[in-house]
């Protein structure tokens, strides 16, 4: 009876790893799935205010605090602007000082918990930037779609989708300067955001099943007067700008794509994330597999949202090897495979939808380059 018994517990044991295994992948893969627009990717590391001054902040040192750039620096109800960091002013090997822009919500308190984020602004074009602008709702396959319209003279639109991590408040980074080049600006929230219908399962699909909302804004522009449209995607908004220009009904409507910091393998993206909520190694697969499963990500997708040779319009790649959680070796093969349609634009020291954030002036003489001949 004892090899029986050592048998039997044996199966158990692997049974139970099992089961272990495929818990702790589906809260790995949680990181993805249910990621909350607007509250930091497991990537984003917390940092500590260790002083606040009218015009510096004084933060945990950390490669984060360090990044060249301007940043939203939020907290748990709080959120102010950031610019670079002043090497002059007095510091320890534990801290960092940066020049304090404004305190546009909430106060900065010693020992406060803050993250840096793409969102530099918040509230809506009228409050953050003084931009005329309408609340709008666009009929989408789940209900209605609350969207921010800014009026331009051109009948080029540029509709703007954001993606992991962050809100269509994200869009007003460079929204100014789309208003001073007359185009008018559809921002985008989709199912799962604020105001926004949930999925039927409430969880990310990664721009598998979100690009139908961006569909959604398209029918809405042209039928609003826009003769033409520019997709304009952060993260996995650019997977659903991919998607849209690929599969759309009125496609043919497109006439460009710009991609910031754009998810193009699901499968790596999905790693990242799961890696960063320290899951170990032997269950990242675990993880990968649960997502798909539970995201409905087919593996034959996995890893290409897009064929290269469905691209049919000239496209903007901004990104920069240093993001952490799309991959930017995808979007340098992505730009190798179709030169005669892709620019790369490289941009060093910038983490995920950022790529703005760390070189403002040059990210828009890139877009200005770039949207000119569409216009």
């Amino acid at each position: 009876m004892r090899p029986v018994k050592v048998t039997a517990a044996a199966v158990g044991a692997v049974l139970a790893a099992g089961a272990a295994g495929v818990a702790a992948g589906r809260f790995a893969s949680g990181a993805a799935l249910k990621a909350p627009p607007g509250r930091p990717l497991p990537t984003e590391p917390r940092l500590t205010v260790h002083g606040a001054a009218a015009d510096r902040v004084t933060l945990t040192r950390d490669l984060a605090s360090l990044r060249p750039g301007t940043y939203g620096l939020a907290g748990d109800g709080s959120h102010a602007v950031v610019g670079a960091v002043l090497e002059s002013a007095a510091s320890t090997p534990d801290t960092v000082v940066r020049r304090l822009e404004q305190v546009t919500h909430g106060t900065l308190e010693t020992g406060d918990k803050v993250w840096l984020t793409p969102n530099v602004h918040i509230g809506n074009p009228g409050s953050a930037l003084g931009l005329d602008h309408a609340d709008v709702d666009l009929p989408g396959e789940l209900g209605s779609l609350p969207a921010w319209f800014v009026p331009g003279y051109r009948d080029t639109w540029v509709i703007a989708v954001h993606g992991l991590g962050t809100t269509r408040e994200l869009p007003m980074n460079v929204m100014r300067f789309l208003h001073g080049r007359r185009l008018p600006v559809l921002a985008l929230a989709y199912r799962g955001d604020l105001g926004a219908p949930r999925s039927r399962d409430g969880l990310n699909h990664l721009g598998e099943s979100e690009w139908r909302d961006l569909d959604a804004a398209i029918r809405y522009a042209v039928r609003y007067g826009a003769r033409r449209v520019v997709l304009y995607g952060w993260s996995t908004g650019a997977t659903m700008a991919l998607r849209a220009a690929a599969h759309s009904a009125l496609r043919e409507r497109v006439s460009g794509l710009v991609l910031d910091s754009p998810v193009l393998s699901w499968e790596a993206t999905l790693r990242a994330l799961a890696q960063a909520r320290h899951t170990p190694e032997p269950l990242l697969p675990l993880a990968v597999r649960a997502a798909q499963g539970r995201a409905g990500l087919h593996a034959d997708h996995v890893g290409a949202p897009v064929d290269p040779e469905q691209l049919t319009v000239p496209t903007l790649i901004v990104h920069g090897p240093d993001d952490a959680v799309a991959p930017w070796t995808y979007s340098r093969r992505l730009a190798a495979r179709r030169p005669d349609l892709i620019a790369l634009h490289t941009v060093p020291d910038a983490p995920h939808s950022a790529m703005w954030n760390a070189d403002p002036q040059q990210y828009e003489e890139r877009l200005r380059r770039f949207l000119t001949p569409l216009m």
